[in-house]
């Protein structure tokens, strides 16, 4: 048997109506229209559909790998996938180049308040 709620005994005041503005818009809409407008991506929907347009730019470049032709300076360019190996490579070296560099030039917080 399910609890019944009891109504709250403290009274709380009417909400009070929005100003608005002379039109009559009520006030959310006069901040809404005064607001910036909102950033593309600030739409989850909007980031999903560019990681999945992202997705598929990677897989038809891969497919293509399998058709198309290249014409390559050296024999281990011709692997299936080796540029977009490379690439990975090359970023995680980057990024672990950047830790380094971050210990070796890194400051005290208060480096420019001295």
């Amino acid at each position: 048997m399910a609890k019944r709620r009891t109504p709250s005994k403290s009274k709380k005041p009417p909400k009070a109506k929005a100003a608005g503005d002379a039109k009559g818009r009520g006030k959310a809409a006069v901040q809404a229209k005064d607001a910036a407008p909102a950033h593309l991506f600030d739409d989850p929907r909007n980031v999903k559909r560019l990681i999945y347009a992202v997705y598929v730019v990677c897989g038809v470049i891969f497919l293509l790998d399998f058709v198309v032709h290249r014409h390559v300076d050296h024999p281990w360019e011709a692997f299936i996938g080796f540029y977009a190996v490379y690439g990975f490579v090359a970023c995680v070296l980057l990024v672990l180049a950047a830790k380094v560099m971050r210990k070796l030039l890194m400051r005290k917080e208060e480096y420019y308040d001295e």
